[in-house]
């Protein structure tokens, strides 16, 4: 198995990238490759530098980068050579089995869509996340970010593509899903939202349990909690900005350690024909680590299979 990995990608880039593909490396002890994607000047230099083993790491190269601050789509067509560009290509012809970067967010959207492109039936892919539960384990949230605005069907299919990664990579045997609601009562909330619970609610699919509100975010209630990526992503921040706080005022707790978004890594990137994971522009070596420690998960899972077999149906 090779798991392809941006080096350019990140704030941190190539340093951090070249240290969490070693960590990762080292972990993954033999199960599978990374493949470094960037500039052989930038990169080649900080693998001798680190000892790197070859047999565990690949360096392909590419000439281009796509900074934070360009234009998504126009930056991914007209840099090819880019190392997200060239992330793409290789896992859209089968050369490895994730794609990795913590480089611009919204080139690795674009570049997902044009290359290995959205599922046949899945209206819109999501950026997933996820949110540590009180009891132990994880729950996972989407959308966070790739769509503001939703459809009552887009939340429908959110609702499902959060439960098969819940149940196939989390290993959540009959994961519940709830809808992000002001309320938990069924005829709460916006048109759309009361349309999606409809929806969600005769779903044969999935397990829906209702309507939740955002203080059962970290609670049992719920282990996929469906909402549009304007929510999402706000929840994604604030609570971001809880391990924040927590750590400027020294308090360690092993709950709220996992608020710490180098604990997770990434991003799936669910409802394409693939796996590719988007990380933070801020990620470090550790980060980075996890993040292709998730690629190797979602690869080794067959999660892209499990979500193009159900929408065939």
């Amino acid at each position: 198995m090779k798991i392809a990995l941006d080096a350019m990608g990140g704030d941190f880039a190539p340093q951090a990238a070249v240290e969490g593909a070693i960590l990762a490396a080292a972990k993954l002890a033999g199960k599978a490759q990374i493949v470094l994607i960037g500039q052989e000047a930038a990169v080649r230099p900080l693998l001798e530098q680190h000892g790197a083993d070859a047999a565990s790491l690949e360096l392909v190269a590419a000439s281009q980068i796509i900074e934070m601050g360009e234009h998504p789509a126009k930056a991914y067509q007209q840099k090819q050579d880019s190392s997200i560009a060239v992330g793409y290509r290789m896992l859209h012809a089968g050369e490895v089995e994730a794609f990795c970067s913590a480089g611009n967010t919204g080139a690795m959207l674009v570049g997902a869509m044009f290359s290995v492109k959205a599922v046949p039936g899945v209206m819109r892919p999501a950026i997933a996340n996820f949110v540590p539960k009180l009891t132990g384990g994880m729950g996972i949230l989407l959308d966070v970010g790739a769509n503001a605005e939703c459809k009552p069907e887009m939340l429908e299919q959110f609702g499902e593509l959060g439960s098969l990664y819940a149940q196939h990579v989390l290993g959540i045997a009959t994961p519940k899903v709830g809808l992000m609601n002001l309320g938990e009562e069924e005829g709460k909330g916006t048109a759309i939202t009361q349309a999606a619970h409809q929806l969600l609610k005769v779903n044969p699919h999935i397990h829906f349990i209702g309507n939740i509100e955002g203080r059962d975010l970290f609670n049992e209630k719920a282990d996929v909690i469906v909402c549009d990526g304007y929510t999402g992503n706000v929840m994604l921040k604030m609570a971001e900005s809880v391990y924040d706080i927590i750590a400027e005022k020294q308090f360690h707790d092993p709950f709220f350690d996992k608020f710490n978004y180098e604990a997770i890594g990434g991003s799936p990137i669910l409802g394409i024909n693939d796996n590719a994971i988007i990380g933070h522009g801020v990620s470090t070596p550790l980060a980075i680590c996890n993040m292709l420690l998730q690629g190797y998960q979602m690869a080794q899972s067959g999660i892209s299979d499990q979500i193009k077999n159900t929408f065939k149906s």
